[in-house]
């Protein structure tokens, strides 16, 4: 019993941190596809409480209301507010990852951290002011920047700057409205407010055209390099792979492949939404004596979101030398979903030939 009351009082120590990680765990087991009806009202239903309680939250601080039900919103808002704030960017970690290889996960991973740190340490009431807006306004940014390019069916950077502008538009009309609820504390702290909005939307774009920010709303969810590959007249795809040994299979250990022929191919699976049309690109790349990575070729192919399972694609790479190669698949300007990496070895047999039909 006396642990059970040791827990409770842990959380409600930190209840803040709480609150943002059990969005974080809400969203880990609803959130599926960005296109998917549910997901998209999840989404929205995160953006809309976030909204809604950050409001809210600052009538109960400025007694505009009675005040039994001012001490209720500024009591129990900040934990909803802050389990909006964990559901969405956790959402939006779990779009961006599926969107780009582990490193588009990591601005993602950090902000997480530092939004835990902050809930712990940011107690003073203007630097909370600032804290709140300030994690409002970088879950509303990712969200329409993810959710505009599905509805419209259409990705690329107008597309960005316009999702970017309505972001801002939507915060500016948020903060007007905190300035009826609470004018002094407002025209105090507005400086900081309207740097720390434009620090993150300056951020924004500039980890976009740095191409850092994923290829949002895509997903890659196959590619390997194979001895080769086949369209049959059917559509599917046959697949001749190599068998690994086990130890192939572990996190930074590239296959080795030992070529049947003078060439081996690069097969890739990417999903994108219902609407959505655009042309992703292979870009094959060898490793030389420096270390440095020396493109071979890049060659792209129009996708299309009609297709349930991920619109599948391949390229093929001949004459190739001994050594470290991979293949990255990537948008026309340069975003990457992904790479394989692989050693090619003609001077060792070939192990266990696999043939397999997708």
């Amino acid at each position: 019993m006396t642990s059970v009351k040791s827990l409770f009082s842990l959380m409600y120590r930190h209840w803040l941190t709480v609150a943002f990680l059990l969005g974080f765990i809400t969203d880990t087991i609803l959130l599926n596809q960005i296109d998917n009806t549910v997901d998209n009202l999840i989404l929205l239903f995160y953006v809309l409480l976030a909204t809604t309680t950050i409001l809210l939250l600052y009538v109960g601080v400025a007694e505009r209301v009675p005040g039994v039900f001012a001490r209720w919103l500024k009591k129990y808002t900040p934990i909803v507010m802050q389990y909006a704030f964990g559901g969405l960017l956790s959402g939006m970690l779990i779009f961006y990852g599926r969107s780009g290889d582990w490193l588009a996960s990591a601005p993602f991973l950090l902000l997480i951290l530092a939004v835990i740190i902050g809930n712990e340490v940011v107690g003073k009431r203007s630097d909370r002011l600032v804290y709140n807006i300030a994690l409002y306004f970088i879950g509303l940014f990712s969200y329409i920047v993810l959710v505009v390019p599905v509805v419209l069916g259409k990705m690329g950077d107008l597309i960005f700057i316009f999702s970017g502008v309505i972001a801002l538009f939507i915060m500016i009309l948020v903060v007007k409205i905190l300035y009826r609820i609470i004018p002094n504390f407002m025209q105090v702290n507005t400086k900081r407010i309207i740097a720390t909005i434009g620090f993150i939307y300056i951020g924004f774009n500039a980890l976009y055209f740095t191409n850092v920010i994923p290829p949002i709303p895509l997903s890659l969810t196959e590619l390997e390099i194979e001895q080769s590959v086949v369209r049959l007249s059917s559509g599917n795809y046959s697949i001749v792979s190599e068998k690994q040994p086990w130890y192939r299979t572990l996190p930074f250990v590239p296959n080795s492949i030992h070529p049947t022929g003078n060439s081996i191919a690069c097969f890739a699976r990417v999903y994108a939404p219902t609407k959505l049309e655009t042309e992703i690109f292979h870009r094959w790349e060898y490793k030389n004596a420096n270390g440095d990575w020396i493109e071979r070729f890049r060659l792209g192919y129009p996708i299309s979101g009609a297709n349930e399972g991920g619109y599948r694609g391949y390229t093929v790479l001949q004459n190739f030398t001994d050594g470290v190669w991979r293949c990255g698949v990537e948008t026309k300007r340069g975003q990457v979903l992904g790479r394989a990496t692989v050693i090619i070895d003609t001077t060792q047999p070939v192990g266990k030939i696999v043939t397999r039909i997708e």
